[in-house]
């Protein structure tokens, strides 16, 4: 993705060097509870590949240099999804874009939502409309997931960017109230059609920001599709893939979905409420 030209968002708050804002104790309690209400919003939970894995504790620290290098492409990506949907939302909607607050941290650190680590992957928290990312999950994302390249990391971003136009246009809080009233396998299915949408939505934006695009760029972003599908993670973890405990999606409806948003660069396209096939 050619970034070198484009200017850093200013809405990143970045709380790396306190060790991830002294959310020391983990997940755990309320916090865990509140997390797996609001797990939908969640680019994708690694924790099963990741068990036993060491994890960072907090502590005030110097960011290296791939660090500070890892933020700057946050920055960047995260500004390519504001020009986008300032650009689509009057346009297509005929309403004004309010971005997102990007969070980088290291670890572990709290939200409004609940505490979160490295290992629940980049999620989003509508109560304070940030996105929350440890730059680690890049890392994960490319050594342990297979989803290498610059355009799956920024396909993630654009993810979790994609829960926030949802909770602008109200959809997360419609989506919310449903599952509420309905049984757990239901629910995970309404969760299922909202993260495919955020999937097609994220195609938007792909399209949207073609110029920038490089040769290989969309085939990163579908293979990271894939790689985080339901079905894909459940089999990397030693698992036979339940479907009926999917919240994601499989890998061929995740790579599906962002292929319609991507060939539309229409938001009309990705209602995946009313497709009866998924």
């Amino acid at each position: 993705m050619k970034l070198r030209g484009v200017r850093g968002s200013r809405n990143i708050e970045d709380r790396r060097r306190s060790g991830g804002g002294g959310a020391k104790a983990g997940i755990g309690g309320v916090g865990l509870l509140v997390i797996l209400a609001i797990g939908y919003f969640a680019g994708v939970d690694v924790t099963p590949l990741l068990q036993g894995l060491p994890q960072e504790q907090g502590a005030p620290r110097e960011l290296s240099a791939e660090e500070q290098k890892s933020a700057e492409f946050s920055s960047r990506v995260l500004a390519t999804t504001e020009q986008v949907w300032e650009q689509v939302f009057p346009d297509q909607l005929g309403i004004e874009y309010q971005p997102p607050i990007l969070v980088l941290f290291s670890g572990q650190t709290a939200s409004p939502c609940g505490g979160a680590s490295g290992a629940t992957g980049p999620f989003y928290c509508p109560a304070d409309e940030k996105a929350y990312l440890d730059t680690e999950f890049f890392a994960t994302l490319s050594r342990q997931l297979g989803a290498k390249g610059d355009f799956a990391a920024a396909y993630v971003i654009a993810h979790e960017v994609a829960h926030h136009v949802q909770n602008e246009l109200g959809i997360l809080g419609e989506v919310n109230n449903r599952r509420q009233a309905v049984g757990e396998t239901e629910a995970n299915a309404l969760t299922v059609r909202l993260e495919l949408q955020a999937d097609c939505l994220s195609g938007v934006w792909a399209r949207n920001v073609d110029g920038l695009l490089e040769p290989g760029d969309i085939k990163e972003a579908l293979n990271a599709a894939r790689k985080i599908g339901d079905d894909h993670l459940q089999r990397s973890a030693g698992r036979i893939p339940q479907p009926h405990t999917f919240t994601h999606g499989t890998s061929e409806q995740r790579s599906g979905w962002f292929a319609r948003g991507y060939k539309s660069g229409d938001v009309q396209s990705c209602d995946t409420f009313g497709a009866r096939n998924l």
